[in-house]
């Protein structure tokens, strides 16, 4: 656009252009006066108590228990742990490194522990005195597993 023609040298033009000093001609939150008349607050009521009077609702939350489970093939596994015991399942000894809480491959003799020497192999039975057995926290779930593959396959279809 073109500047508007300079005014008499008494009087001061304050805008010299005729667009606005935006970029983009929209309308924004800047274009309403700031002394808008708010609605005043009225007398205001105390807030409802949030708690009920038996306490706060408990989410329904499923029952968790500890559980050992065999490093190698999953099996569930009894606590506490047997000096000599072994996995029904795959027949790995139980009180070995593999089964321990401190195993862990990226450590110092593959041990969180501060050991002195490494301890070979790590899936046979060892006398450390730092053996703790690893354990996790499952959920328990009330529904069973299907009986059979057949089973199985029919309730698929229910």
């Amino acid at each position: 656009m073109k500047p508007s023609p300079d005014p008499e040298p008494g009087t001061q033009n304050p805008k010299r252009f005729s667009m606005s000093d935006r970029k983009y001609r929209q309308r924004g939150y800047q274009d309403e006066p700031r002394d808008r008349n708010r609605a005043a607050p009225g007398p205001q009521q105390p807030p409802a108590p949030r708690e009920r009077p038996e306490g706060p609702k408990t989410p329904n939350l499923m029952a968790s228990h500890e559980v050992f489970r065999c490093s190698r093939c999953g099996n569930r596994l009894a606590l506490p742990v047997a000096g000599d015991g072994r996995c029904g399942r795959c027949g790995v000894d139980l009180h070995s490194c593999i089964q321990c809480v401190a195993f862990d491959t990226s450590a110092r003799f593959e041990c969180t522990q501060a050991l002195t020497a490494r301890v070979t192999p790590k899936d046979t039975r060892n006398g450390c005195a730092f053996y703790a057995p690893r354990t996790t926290v499952e959920r328990q779930t009330g529904t069973q597993g299907p009986t059979s593959a057949r089973q199985a396959f029919d309730d698929l279809f229910k």
